[in-house]
């Protein structure tokens, strides 16, 4: 028989505890013949990413000396930070952020110098013996310098004079990505954009013929470096080879992140729909489809915020999904009839599989968590659309409470507590996720938003946030707590804010500007985007051109829309929360934020993290950090938690 407990006064066993020392991250899967690589990050080692290898019918074993974080610092969100070749690893080490080997047996060796230099996104060149990647030079004054070099391997018949030794390929962008050598060595192809566009905004689809000494062809009649996709206004993601040398590449040139191959010099579509196939490239090595065959693809599209597996017949051009037990999948890689990938759903979380697409087998290979708790805890996600500004509609999704152990007192609404995602140009998913259930099990309802400018519901949706960064988000996140309390679902006196980065943003410019909220939670928020236009890292140094305005032209906007300039007009209760080495949001800003509210008396609290940068990976901080914001909200909504938490120190002047 369940108890009856005031929502928020829940008991319940997804603790903290559960979600650092028994919960991984997954990245970046690789395929090299028939093993299987990825990376695991590893809370309780300070967030270090581990590279795993599992081979046929074995088990997964650490293939590094745990001295070694395999990460890298280009663009500052990495990605892209390994790759595997004939069983010899490659990968860069976070500590010195040096390009090492290791080759099958033996232990890591630098290939490159120390000081200045960052590598990431990897590609062989086996004629040339090299490595062909993006390097990012910080070596010089001012903004780093990205190019596309080639990295010597041995030194010898390849024009290069030593191994580690490096060779540009291609400089001139603001910004490179997805180097590709095709299946015979001949060409390669990337991917390069220019300030102040991001990657989903416009990029630029190159292709080069690879020279005898192992350089890239200029434009002539036999060889060529030539854009042949892409632009301003046009995003490319994942350019491949396929197996018959034919470019295949996602682009959004009708509206939607849609499949294209190069026909001659024309880019000819493979399955028009209003779907993406594509994701904003936040990170490098991101892959939406692989190839199972000269002319099949396995491919991975998401549609009103649900992701769907097909396999693509690029001949016939038909589309024929899976039935697959997942609603979200993510860097595929296939071969020989069979595919990798990370997938999760609602009942499930985050995990590396194996598919057999002959015979409809699935294998695990590694899940983020073993999910030992009774699914009755977990709230069972839904997608909900809203309306919002302009008659417009946005998107969000729903989780109501959830645990069978309690019921609330009747006629008792939950406290509702809305997620603003990073990015902004990010998207949430309806994977498992006990970072989610967490608060749900607890007894709060969670309305995890898509506002207007994520990504997976067209480029019009995405260029909604054009000029309007801190409007239509806010808005959006507003509406959608409006909507719920309106609908009866949730307590409208009793509705909280919370994000990271973007989304600290967005959380701090609704507390200052709207009067819906009743409590917030920042983490490492952008207060003032003014210091963030003028202290900032390269990749997103222009960010702001297109989701506010040009700086310093129209400065008036970045006031007008920055929270720090408005805290006359606070009368929130938040909380902040920092890491103290954050190098895209740095802790001043928190700082300006927590006098500002101290100073007109605004209940407020501030927890600044030691050694942790843009986002909390070491275990203490990240349990910290939830434990902290969950009691700052019991003391403001007046429930009593069921665990024992450290008190925070709740600044009332």
């Amino acid at each position: 028989m369940p108890q009856i407990a005031p929502y928020g006064s829940w008991k319940s066993p997804i603790t903290t505890e559960l979600m650092t020392a028994k919960t991984i991250g997954l990245s970046q899967v690789v395929l090299d013949g028939m093993d299987v690589y990825w990376l695991e990050s590893r809370p309780l080692e300070g967030g270090r990413n581990a590279l795993m290898k599992v081979c046929p019918g074995g088990e997964p074993v650490e293939c590094l000396p745990k001295e070694f974080n395999v990460r890298t610092r280009v663009h500052e969100y990495g990605g892209g930070a390994y790759a595997v070749f004939d069983g010899v690893i490659y990968f860069v080490n976070f500590a010195d952020q040096r390009l090492y080997r290791q080759l099958p047996g033996g232990l890591p060796e630098a290939l490159t110098p120390a000081g200045g230099y960052r590598y990431a996104d990897f590609a062989l060149d086996r004629a040339h013996n090299c490595l062909i990647c993006v390097r990012e030079d910080h070596t010089g004054g001012g903004e780093p310098v990205n190019t596309i070099v080639a990295v010597s391997l041995d030194g010898k018949d390849n024009g290069m004079s030593q191994r580690g030794s490096t060779t540009v390929l291609a400089e001139g962008h603001d910004f490179f990505s997805t180097p590709r050598v095709s299946l015979d060595g001949t060409k390669l192809c990337w991917l390069a954009w220019n300030h102040p566009n991001m990657p989903w905004d416009g990029t630029e689809l190159w292709v080069a013929d690879i020279l005898p000494d192992g350089t890239l062809g200029e434009r002539t009649i036999r060889l060529r470096s030539a854009q042949v996709a892409g632009g301003k206004a046009e995003s490319i993601f994942q350019p491949e080879w396929s197996p018959e040398g034919i470019l295949h590449f996602v682009s959004d040139r009708a509206g939607w992140w849609n499949l294209y191959r190069l026909n001659g010099d024309h880019p000819e579509p493979l399955y028009p729909m209003d779907a993406e196939f594509g994701l904003p490239q936040w990170v490098f090595g991101m892959r939406t489809y692989a190839f199972l065959g000269p002319s099949e693809l396995i491919c991975a599209f998401t549609k009103n915020g649900l992701w769907t597996l097909a396999r693509l017949d690029t001949n016939r051009k038909a589309l024929t999904p899976f039935d697959l037990p997942f609603t979200a999948f993510s860097d595929l890689r296939a071969r020989d009839g069979f595919a990798i990938f990370l997938a999760g759903s609602a009942s499930q979380p985050t995990g590396v599989w194996r598919f057999s697409t002959a015979a409809g087998a699935l294998e695990s290979l590694k899940l983020a968590f073993e999910p030992t708790i009774d699914p009755g805890y977990f709230s069972t996600p839904r997608p909900v659309e809203f309306p919002t500004e302009n008659g417009l509609m946005a998107h969000a999704i729903f989780y109501p409470p959830a645990n069978p152990n309690f019921n609330a007192p009747e006629g008792e609404l939950p406290p509702l507590l809305v997620l603003s995602h990073g990015g902004p140009t990010s998207a949430t998913n309806a994977v498992l996720n006990y970072r989610i259930q967490y608060w749900t099990s607890r007894g709060f309802a969670v309305l995890d938003v898509n506002y207007g400018g994520s990504t997976g519901y067209g480029r019009a949706y995405r260029e909604r946030l054009k000029g309007n960064w801190g409007i239509v988000d806010v808005d959006d996140c507003c509406n959608g707590a409006r909507w719920l309390a309106a609908q009866g679902l949730v307590d409208g006196k009793r509705m909280a804010i919370s994000g990271g980065s973007a989304g600290g943003f967005t959380t701090l410019a609704a507390l200052v500007f709207k009067d819906v909220f009743s409590a917030g939670a920042s983490h490492y928020g952008v207060s003032d985007l003014e210091a963030l236009a003028k202290d900032t890292h390269k990749f997103e140094s222009r960010y702001l051109d297109n989701l506010v305005g040009p700086y310093p032209e129209r400065r008036d906007l970045y006031l007008a829309r920055s929270p720090i300039y408005h805290t006359d007009r606070l009368a929130t209760p938040i909380i902040l929360l920092q890491g103290d080495s954050d190098p895209v949001v740095p802790p001043n800003q928190s700082e300006k934020m927590f006098q500002a509210a101290r100073a007109r008396g605004v209940p407020t609290a501030y927890l600044l993290f030691e050694g942790e940068q843009h986002g909390f990976r070491k275990a203490e901080n990240i349990k910290r950090a939830f434990e902290a914001e969950f009691y700052f909200y019991s003391k403001i909504f007046g429930f009593t938690p069921a665990d024992e938490i450290e008190p925070v120190k709740i600044i009332l002047q």
